[in-house]
Order: C-alpha cells, then structure tokens, then sequence
C-alpha cells in the first residue's frame, strides 16, 4: 500500500510481542505468515474455534515464537491475560456475513461493538503500543447490522485516541472491500456451487463490489499498523467487478466445460446494489496515493506533535507525499473490470488459495 513497507514494519515490529485476533481466519492467519518474517518477539494468535486454531497450530508449530491462544473476544478476563505483555494489537475478529446479522442483531452487537468496547478499555490498561481495527466498506452509509456495527466500531477505534490519557496507545482502522477467496465470501461459494453442477446463485447481475487480494489486505493491515498517527482510517483503492462478470468468469474457470444454471434470487435483506470506500463528509478530511485512501479523524483534539507543538495531521506526516482527494470513490460510478481483467485477477489469486489448502 506504500512504498518501502516492508521497512516500514520492520521498525514497527522488531523486538515487539504481537497479538492477532481472529488468528485463524482468512486474515487473521495470512497476517500471521507475513509477521513471521520479521524480528519480531512473539506472535501471539487467538481464536474461538478450536479446529481452526488446532491446524493454525501445526502450520507454526516449528516457530518457538508463535503461540496458539484459545478465547472469546466477549471474554474480557481472558482477553486481559492474552494482552499481558503485548505491544501490537491487530484486531480481525468480527461477525461480518450481512444476512446472517439481519437475523441474529444482537450477536452482531455483541461481538462487532461491545466486546470490541472493552477490548480497547483493556489494551488501554495494558499500555499496548498500536491497535488496529479492520472494518469494511459496508461501514460507509450503512444499510445492514454488519455496515452499521462496523461504521459504529470505527467511531469508537477513533474516539480511543481521544480519551487514552497519558497511555500511549495509537487506535487506528483499515476499511475491507470484499478479500477474494476469504471464508464465507463469493469465491469459494461460487466454487462450491459449480463443483456440485449449480444452480450458481447470484442476487442481481448488475451488482457492483470492490474487491482485493488477501496480499492486499494484509499490506493495508500492516501499512496501518506501521504508520498510523492515531485516528485514521486506511481504504485500499479496489477493482470494481459486476457480480454478472464475476460468475460467468467463475464458470469458465471450474466447470470444466459442463453447463451451469445461473439463479438469481434479488437482494437480500440489508443487501446494497453498489458499496462506496468513503462518505461525502470524509472526502473533506482524507488524504490519497496512487493506492491508498487516509481519511484523518474527525475529532479535532486528535492532534500530532512537531517540535512539541501539538496540530492536526496533514500530507507531510504521511509516506509517498499523498494530497487532498477529490473525488468519492463508489463502485456505482467506477469503470467495472472487463472480463479478461476479472479472470486474470481470479487466476493470480488461486496460486496462494491453493498454497494455504495444502497446509
């Protein structure tokens, strides 16, 4: 996402203990391996479910520095215990399918708002160096429990900054497209679908998405992570695909030649037909690269300090010299990838899907 990243988080993270929530997701995980080729103390990766963690475990279990942690982000006690000792807090944890939170508000909540409430007030308390959060596109003018819990959450990531007191605890966020190939997502669903013979299913065929790479995801986790100031919150700027393309792409790649019936089944509940990476009232406030979009807090006693005079962030405090955006950037607007582009996408995203299966 920047120029020289790695540098960047080998200064961050040399000598230091990390900790990854969701250490067995898709993210989670994909972190994990990138880390481990740094200096780093310790690396400490968390989850709930215990058949994730127990393969999460084999994959590291020749690195005396990776431990394998078993908690429930909602359990404050054990979270306090997991943070003893850690510098770096990359927080991936999250309930994040859209239908699945329309029926189930309140686990939503739970999760995506009150347990990350409280694992703020404890890094805090632990005087943890940097947090960050990963959020998601559906955070900008939300339409879902999922969108809002996380437009929510980044709120209270930002307001963190405000009120750690003299801890020096630096809270930032990163903003999610859709990851290509993460659990749960279109990829593998489609794949599933055309291995058994269809029906595909899709919602509406002129559907737009923003998607990355999970190469993508985790360069913007750790650009975060190495170069937050406190408050901001970091947006890939990402491939707008038509769902239409995306699928009919799909077939070609797995059916091998066999006929696929397409469904289409309309929007789902809190479904949007397009997502957008940054609100009208952001684009005021947010800084852009070739790659990357810094929108800066909104509070204004988030300050930084040159020569101890204390002032809000602005380009020079940012690497590859970004300026004012000017533009908001919607998938509703953005030129969609063509077919060609989508499959070589696809097709360069598969090696390393298929490296992690082998694991």
């Amino acid at each position: 996402m920047i120029s020289n990243l790695a540098d960047h988080v080998a200064r961050c993270v040399t000598g230091k203990t990390v900790l990854v929530t969701g250490g067995a997701g898709t993210i989670g995980s994909a972190l994990a391996r990138r880390l481990v080729q740094y200096d780093i103390k310790a690396l400490r990766l968390l989850d709930h479910t215990e058949e994730k963690a127990f393969y999460l475990e084999l994959e590291h279990r020749k690195n005396p520095l990776v431990r394998i942690f078993l908690g429930d982000i909602r359990d404050r006690a054990r979270m306090e215990r997991a943070i003893q000792g850690v510098d770096i807090i990359l927080h991936t944890a999250a309930l994040k399918h859209v239908e699945l939170g329309e029926y189930n508000p309140f686990e939503v909540v739970s999760t995506n708002l009150s347990a990350l409430q409280s694992l703020i007030e404890t890094a805090i308390d632990a005087d943890v160096e940097r947090f960050v959060f990963t959020s998601s596109d559906k955070a900008v003018n939300p339409t879902n429990v999922m969108g809002g819990s996380k437009f929510i959450g980044e709120r209270l990531v930002t307001a963190a900054n405000g009120y750690r007191g003299i801890k020096r605890t630096i809270f930032s966020c990163t903003r999610f497209g859709n990851v290509l190939g993460s659990a749960g997502s279109v990829i593998p669903v489609f794949e599933k679908q055309i291995a058994q013979g269809g029906p595909l299913i899709i919602t509406e065929p002129e559907m737009t998405r923003f998607f990355m790479t999970l190469d993508e995801a985790v360069d913007l986790v750790l650009t975060a992570m190495a170069t937050s100031l406190g408050g901001e919150i970091y947006v890939p700027k990402m491939h707008s695909v038509r769902l239409k393309d995306l699928a009919d792409t799909m077939i070609e790649l797995h059916s091998a030649g066999r006929p696929i019936p397409v469904e289409q089944i309309g929007l789902r509940p809190g479904e949007k037909f397009y997502e957008e990476l940054i609100t009208d009232h952001e684009q005021t406030r947010c800084l852009e690269t070739e790659r990357l979009l810094i929108v800066l807090p909104y509070l204004k006693d988030i300050l930084v300090r040159t020569d101890g005079q204390p002032r809000p962030a602005g380009p020079e405090d940012y690497p590859d010299q970004p300026g004012w955006t000017k533009e908001l950037f919607s998938s509703k607007t953005a030129v969609p990838l063509n077919r060609s582009a989508v499959r070589q996408l696809l097709q360069n995203q598969m090696p390393s899907r298929d490296a992690k299966r082998a694991l």
